[in-house]
């Protein structure tokens, strides 16, 4: 097609959307700044690890491009193209606060995390969706979907968080692809080869209609060119993020025994009637709950007993002048995707009204109280309702709720005793100024399960379990995560389930240090970068390209 934004590659569309002359790349194919993480495992590494910067001007406004290339696996995000992302987006911040205004564009082509490099995928993921809501206090933070890929898994819930999504009719926009639904819940609950079905939850079309999409434009390099100045002129934003209390008011009219299509749910969107959905502090019953290693390190905690508020899956209270949050299972939730502990629509919005409540509350105080959250979440829902909502939605409001109190001063502490898997993870963990986790073999942290991953990276399970053993990256076990260098510390001689007395008082004092620790730092991630593992051998290539694009900036 002539003139196609969506038929150029990541580069072009880079170059197409700034003014001529103006156009500036940073860390670009010839610094070959590559993945170490590829070759190791057989695969060849690209020169700009799949992502373009480039400055430059849009109708003479200063504007930062980011063009995620699809191409090169799949536009997944690994620990050298998600540095590049996070650091360029930190330099626009910077400016930005100080007085120079400068917009950033996101084009988002991707499937999400590059499994090749699973942990650090979601670890640079989270970090763009902290830049992302601390850039968005300044200028808005345009995203565009042209087509071919579109934007799924953790790029997706970062798409939720921007200011304002332009796509074409040739995009598909969804946390789960149809195929890892289809794995991990059956080809009853989303039948990957029905190319229909996929297009009619997923395209444009309809995500334009349902709250997604907030702008369609035509396959055209001038089109797009004028609608995202327009979007920057107009100071754009659509608080994507900030409807909690609309979603959870459509979720009160879902009746999940019954089967929902496209235009079913389009009516049920167009009339929902927003009413408050404040999340009550846990109290105590005599009712025994299902357990789970979540379930009872919050209620060791807190010291609550059977745990119940009028969200079944999430429990939260305030407790000694800390919040602590955690997702539960439910083996009767009327979602039946989220009955073992997994990161579903409610739990999100629901986690996103508490902690913007805690924001609230504390808004004029000094001292700002300390999120405690309990990990345990071994992955987000999968299912055809939750795409066809929009999961990612969710999650992503989750995520820049805690990102938002952490910038305000909260100050945000993950403890992890149980796993923290993919979405589950970005959304309730991976905001945190600290991580603490457990010593357990039991614990998995990854993107995703190895059956999907497997599938996804056309490998066996034994040949992925192989690749594990070069890139700890890749592993599911908590020591090899430790060797990220993302960890505050990594708790000797406590098991999951071993929460007596003194297991208990031990990890309360690990915690208090860890909210000590963060009330020193500026708010942010930056303590995944200065550790010792760090440093040394952790995220040698994300300090290596942080510095690359801060030298460049400007030249």
């Amino acid at each position: 097609m002539k003139n196609s934004f969506v038929e150029l590659s990541g580069r072009d569309r880079a170059t197409a959307l700034l003014d001529e002359g103006t156009r500036r790349e940073l860390v670009g194919p010839f610094d070959n700044m590559i993945s170490p993480h590829l070759e190791p495992q057989g695969i060849v590494p690209e020169s700009d690890d799949g992502v373009i910067l480039m400055k430059g001007q849009l109708e003479k406004k200063n504007v930062l491009v980011i063009s995620i290339e699809s191409a090169f696996q799949g536009g997944g995000i690994g620990e050298v193209s998600g540095a590049k992302i996070v650091a360029a987006l930190e330099q626009v911040l910077k400016d930005n606060q100080n007085g120079t205004t400068i917009y950033p564009i996101i084009i988002l082509d991707t499937g999400g995390v590059r499994l090749q490099e699973a942990n650090y995928g979601l670890l640079s993921i989270s970090e763009i969706q902290n830049a992302v809501v601390a850039i968005k206090k300044y200028v808005p933070v345009i995203g565009l979907v042209p087509g071919r890929v579109g934007s799924f898994g953790g790029m997706s819930i970062t798409s939720a968080i921007l200011s304002y999504l332009i796509a074409t009719k040739k995009a598909r926009i969804g946390l789960n692809g149809p195929k890892v639904i289809e794995q991990e819940a059956g080809v009853r609950e989303f039948d990957s080869s029905d190319k229909d079905l996929i297009w009619d939850t997923l395209g444009t079309k309809q995500r334009s209609v349902t709250g997604i999409v907030d702008e369609v434009v035509e396959d055209s390099v001038e089109v797009m060119r004028d609608a995202v100045s327009k979007a920057i002129s107009e100071k754009k934003d659509a608080k994507r993020t900030e409807k909690a209390d609309f979603y959870l008011s459509l979720l009160d009219k879902l009746d999940m025994s019954k089967s929902l299509n496209t235009t079913e749910y389009r009516n049920l969107y167009k009339d929902v009637k927003t009413i408050s959905h404040p999340i009550s502090e846990a109290v105590s019953t005599p009712d025994e709950k299902a357990k789970s290693r979540g379930r009872l390190w919050f209620e060791k905690l807190t010291g609550i007993k059977n745990a119940e508020t009028n969200v079944s899956t999430v429990l939260q209270a305030t407790v000694s002048g800390k919040t602590y949050i955690a997702i539960v299972p439910d083996p009767k939730n009327h979602f039946p995707r989220v009955r073992n502990g997994e990161a579903g629509l409610q739990e999100g919005f629901a986690i996103a009204n508490v902690v913007n409540q805690v924001i609230k509350e504390d808004a004029d105080k000094e001292n700002k109280r300390p999120i405690i959250i309990i990990v345990d979440v071994p992955s987000q829902a999968y299912g055809y309702k939750e795409e066809l909502i929009g999961i990612h939605v969710s999650l992503a409001s989750s995520a820049a709720a805690y990102a938002k109190a952490r910038q305000a001063g909260h100050p945000v502490i993950s403890f992890i005793p149980g796993d923290a898997v993919s979405g589950g993870f970005l959304a309730h963990g991976l905001q945190s100024n600290r991580l603490i986790a457990l010593d357990d073999d039991s614990i998995t942290i990854q993107a995703m399960s190895k059956a999907s991953a497997a599938r996804i990276t056309q490998r066996t399970i034994a040949e992925l379990e192989e690749a594990t053993k070069h890139v700890p990256a890749m592993a599911y076990d908590i020591d090899n995560y430790e060797k990220l260098g993302a960890l505050y510390q990594l708790v000797k001689g406590v098991s999951s389930w071993d929460a007596d007395d003194q297991s208990v008082d031990k990890v309360k004092k690990i915690i208090n240090e860890a909210i000590d620790s963060a009330k020193g730092d500026a708010n942010n991630l930056h303590f995944r970068y200065e550790t010792k593992i760090a440093k040394e051998s952790g995220r040698v290539a994300t300090i290596k390209m942080r510095q690359a694009v801060a030298d460049q900036w400007r030249e």
